[in-house]
């Protein structure tokens, strides 16, 4: 049976600062339809997070909490992180054309939706966990979008999406995000053996590799041909 809104889709907040912002987060998926959310980095849901959820108590009850963003996404298909800057080593997309991507893949795929904290949003490192980056639409650049508005305005786009008509060719469903990133350090590993990645440019090619591989959306065949492809050749 084809996985609706409320199981497809999935919001992560990456080290969210105030409580209230994470009830207010639930309150906004709550009224937006969906109901799936993972929280890196905290110690456990306070009070204070109750207080602003209003009427979207079971959402927060219902939370997983990580210790890790790679644990958070693991079994996912599809991560799309959100940015209000421009990152040199990462391709930006809008949130029209994230949202069209969305749509693209076989209803069964699992996707992320991946916020950062309130005060830096997330990290390069962090990006590299996921396929696809997106930037909100503001008049100005300053001040940026509040955590639970960049997530209302999110989901809010996601379900007034109308349902494309069926493709005659539609996009395969990506690997879990744990495969996709186990084959991009294994890629990684052979291009550092190799020499191709040194000490003075390693923080750059690694994060425009993730930035490629993340965008291709990978399928077990690309997995399966990447590996054969960068295994040519290699020093014994």
């Amino acid at each position: 049976m084809p996985l609706d809104l409320k199981s497809r889709f999935t919001v992560v907040l990456v080290r969210p600062e105030h409580p209230e912002n994470i009830g207010l987060v639930a309150r906004n998926m709550k009224n937006t339809g969906f109901e799936k959310l993972r929280i890196v980095d905290v110690d456990c849901l306070d009070q204070k997070s109750y207080k602003t959820a209003v009427h979207a108590k079971d959402v927060l009850n219902a939370a997983q909490i990580y210790k890790k963003l790679e644990e958070a996404i693991a079994d996912l298909n599809l991560v799309f992180a959100t940015t209000s800057k421009r990152r040199k080593n990462f391709t930006m997309i809008s949130l029209k054309e994230a949202v069209e991507k969305m749509f693209r893949y076989p209803k069964a795929t699992r996707i992320g939706l991946l916020f950062g904290c309130e005060r830096s949003g997330l990290t390069s490192e962090e990006l590299m966990h996921s396929n696809f980056r997106f930037v909100l639409p503001q008049a100005t650049k300053q001040p940026s979008y509040n955590l639970a508005s960049a997530v209302l305005l999110t989901l809010y786009a996601i379900s007034n999406r109308a349902p494309l008509k069926r493709l005659n060719i539609e996009q395969e469903q990506p690997l879990l995000r744990k495969k996709q990133e186990e084959c991009i350090e294994i890629i990684l590993n052979k291009l550092e053996d190799r020499g191709f990645i040194h000490t003075t440019n390693k923080q750059h090619v690694t994060e425009m590799i993730y930035d490629v591989f993340g965008r291709i959306a990978m399928t077990e065949r690309d997995r399966r041909f990447l590996l054969a492809l960068f295994s040519k050749g290699t020093k014994e």
